[in-house]
C-alpha cells in the first residue's frame, strides 16, 4: 500500500506540472485542466473510486495553503478594504447560507431547516485555491485583493455555521449560542495565530541556518491550527493570522537568505497543494456518483437542485456585492476626508499621511460596476466545499444526495465561471487595465528615494564599518547611481572595505524602505519587488566578501 501511494504521488506531481505547462501554452487555467483530468481518469473502467477523507483537506492541505497565501498577502491593501472583505467573509456567507437553506428545505423533503442551512453553509464560502484562476488573468490588483481577502477568511464563518447547524439539528437552535460560538472561533484564532506567528519569528531570528529556518517555517501553520482547534476556535483563521504576522515581520526579523528560501519553498508548496486539490476533486467524481446511485437518490434530482443552487448563489452574491461595494467606496473616502480635515496633520502627521495615501489609492483605483461584476463572477467554490460536505454525520437524511449536490456546485462553479472569466475580463476591458508585472514607474520612484537616502548617509558621514571605524575618504566618495553601483574599478571594487561599504548602504536603503512601507504611499507589490532586489544584492555582496576573506 505505501508503494501504491508513492506511485500515485509521483504521477500526481507529473500531472500537475504537465497541466501548468499546458495552461501556459493554451491559456486555459491550470486548475480547470486538473479537474478535467481527474474526472476523465475517474470514469475509466477498472479505476477504483477515490474517496478523500475530509480531514486530509481541512487539516493536511488548507492550513499550509492558506498560510502561504497569507504570508504574501498585501497587508496595506487588505487594511484599506477590510470593511468590504469583512462583509464578504461574514455577512454574505450568512445571508447565502440562510437563503440556500430556505431553498433546500423546500426542495429536499424530510431534510429539516437546520440541515438545510448546514448545506447552505457548505456551499457559501468561496475557495482560496479557486482565486488563483483570477490572479493569473491580470485583472486590476484591487479586485484580486478583495477576492483573496474574502477567500482567506470566509471559511471560518462557513465552518462555524456548519457545526452550529449540525448541533441545532440534534438539540435545537440558540441564537446566543451561535453568536458566542462564532465570536469565540474568531477571537481565539486571532490570539493564537498572532502568538504563534510572533513566537515563530523570534525563534527563526535566533536560528541562523537558512535550511533549519525553512524547516521551522513549515511547522507554523500547524502550530497555529492545532491549539486553536483544540480550544474550539477556527484553525484556518489562526493559520491565516500567523501567515500575516510572519509575512509582515519577516522584513525586519529574518535575513535575506531566509526570506528568499521561504519565498521559493512556499511557492512550491502552494503550487503542488493547489494542483493536488483540484486533481482530487476530479478523481472523486465517480465515487460520489456511485454512492448516490447506491443510495437510490438518482442523479437528475441532484443535478437540478445543484443547478438552481448555483444560480441562487450567483444571484445573492450580485445582489449583495453591487450595493455593498458602492456604499463601501463612498463611506470610506468620505470618512477619511472628514477625519483628515478635522485633524489637519499636527501631532498625528504619520496618520494623516497614511490617510492621504489611502485617499489617493481609492481615487486611483475605484471599483466601478465592471470591477464589481468581476468580483461577483469570480466567487467560485472549490475543494473546501466538497471537504466540508463530507463532514456531515453519516445518519443525516439523504447524505449522499447532499454530498453529490456539493460536488456539482463546486465543480460546476469552477468549470462554468472559471472557463468564462477570461472572456468576461476581456469584454469588460479589465485585462488591459490590470497589466501583469510589477509597477515600473512606482519601482523607479522607490529606487530614487532609496538612493537619495544612501547619498544623504554618505554626505552626513554616518556610515561605519563593522568595527565601528569610519570608511576611508576614497571609499565614501564612490557614486550610488544604479542602486549602490557602479563602483570605481580603479579602487579595487572587490576589496573588503568596498564590499562593507555596499552592505552599509544597503542597510540604510532597507531602513528607508521600511519607512516607505509604513507611510502607505506605495503598493505592497512595488515594495516587495524592491525588497527582493535588495535581498538579492545583499546576498551577492556577502558572497563576494566571504571569498575575499
Amino acid at each position: 500500500m505505501p508503494v501504491e501511494v508513492l506511485v500515485f504521488v509521483i504521477i500526481a506531481v507529473f500531472v500537475i506540472v504537465f497541466a501548468s505547462s499546458l495552461s501556459q501554452r493554451t491559456g486555459i487555467a491550470g486548475p480547470l485542466i486538473l479537474v478535467a483530468v481527474g474526472v476523465c481518469v475517474s470514469l475509466i473502467p477498472g479505476v477504483a473510486a477515490v474517496s478523500v477523507p475530509p480531514e486530509l483537506i481541512l487539516v493536511g492541505v488548507l492550513p499550509p495553503l492558506l498560510f502561504s497565501a497569507a504570508v504574501s498577502a498585501p497587508a496595506i491593501e487588505f487594511r484599506r478594504d477590510l470593511a468590504a472583505i469583512g462583509g464578504l467573509s461574514v455577512l454574505l456567507v450568512i445571508v447565502s447560507a440562510v437563503v440556500l437553506g430556505l431553498f433546500f428545505f423546500w426542495a429536499i423533503p424530510g431534510l429539516g431547516f437546520p440541515l438545510a442551512v448546514a448545506l447552505g453553509a457548505i456551499l457559501s464560502p468561496t475557495d482560496a485555491v479557486a482565486t488563483s484562476i483570477v490572479r493569473r488573468l491580470g485583472v486590476p490588483r484591487r479586485v484580486v485583493t478583495v477576492l483573496e481577502g474574502e477567500s482567506l477568511l470566509n471559511d471560518a464563518t462557513a465552518l462555524v455555521l456548519l457545526r452550529t447547524a449540525i448541533v441545532a439539528a440534534a438539540s435545537g437552535f440558540s441564537f446566543l449560542t451561535t453568536l458566542g460560538s462564532f465570536a469565540w472561533a474568531v477571537l481565539s484564532a486571532i490570539v493564537v495565530g498572532a502568538v504563534a506567528g510572533w513566537l515563530a519569528l523570534r525563534l527563526r531570528a535566533w536560528t541562523t541556518s537558512a535550511t533549519a529556518n525553512t524547516a521551522l517555517g513549515l511547522t507554523i501553520p500547524y502550530i497555529a491550527y492545532l491549539p486553536t482547534e483544540a480550544l474550539g476556535g477556527s484553525g484556518l483563521v489562526a493559520a491565516v493570522v500567523a501567515g500575516v504576522v510572519c509575512g509582515q515581520g519577516s522584513v525586519r526579523w529574518l535575513t535575506p537568505e531566509q526570506r528568499i528560501s521561504d519565498k521559493i519553498t512556499w511557492r512550491t508548496i502552494a503550487f503542488l497543494l493547489e494542483g493536488a486539490v483540484f486533481l482530487l476533486m476530479g478523481l472523486e467524481l465517480w465515487g460520489i456518483v456511485e454512492s448516490n446511485l447506491e443510495a437510490e437518490e438518482g442523479l437528475l434530482a441532484g443535478i437540478t437542485i445543484a443547478a438552481v443552487a448555483l444560480v441562487i448563489l450567483i444571484a445573492v452574491r450580485a445582489a449583495y456585492v453591487f450595493p455593498m461595494m458602492h456604499v463601501h467606496a463612498a463611506r470610506v473616502t468620505r470618512s477619511m476626508r472628514r477625519r483628515l480635515s478635522a485633524d489637519g496633520g499636527g501631532s498625528r502627521r504619520r496618520t494623516a499621511g497614511r490617510m492621504r495615501a489611502d485617499i489617493e489609492y481609492f481615487d486611483a483605483s475605484p471599483l466601478t460596476w465592471k470591477h464589481n461584476a468581476m468580483i461577483v463572477w469570480a466567487g467560485m467554490r472549490g475543494a473546501v466545499t466538497l471537504a466540508a460536505a463530507q463532514m456531515l454525520p453519516p445518519d443525516v437524511p439523504s447524505r449522499d444526495l447532499l454530498v453529490f449536490i456539493a460536488f456539482l456546485v463546486a465543480a460546476g462553479s469552477l468549470l462554468l465561471q472559471g472557463m468564462t472569466l477570461p472572456v468576461l475580463a476581456r469584454l469588460l476591458g479589465l485585462r488591459a487595465a490590470g497589466a501583469s508585472g510589477p509597477p515600473r514607474d512606482e519601482i523607479r520612484s522607490i529606487d530614487e528615494q532609496l538612493r537619495d537616502a544612501a547619498q544623504a548617509a554618505i554626505d552626513g558621514g554616518t556610515l561605519q564599518r563593522r568595527g565601528r571605524t569610519p570608511f576611508s575618504a576614497a571609499i565614501s566618495s564612490l557614486p550610488t547611481a544604479g542602486f549602490v553601483a557602479p563602483l570605481d574599478p580603479r579602487g579595487g571594487a572587490d576589496s573588503p572595505e568596498v564590499l562593507e561599504f555596499q552592505l552599509a548602504l544597503i542597510a540604510v536603503m532597507r531602513e528607508r524602505l521600511h519607512e516607505l512601507g509604513r507611510s502607505g504611499r506605495h503598493s505592497t507589490t512595488a515594495l516587495r519587488y524592491v525588497l527582493d532586489e535588495l535581498d538579492a544584492f545583499e546576498i551577492s555582496v556577502k558572497l563576494h566578501l566571504e571569498s575575499e576573506r
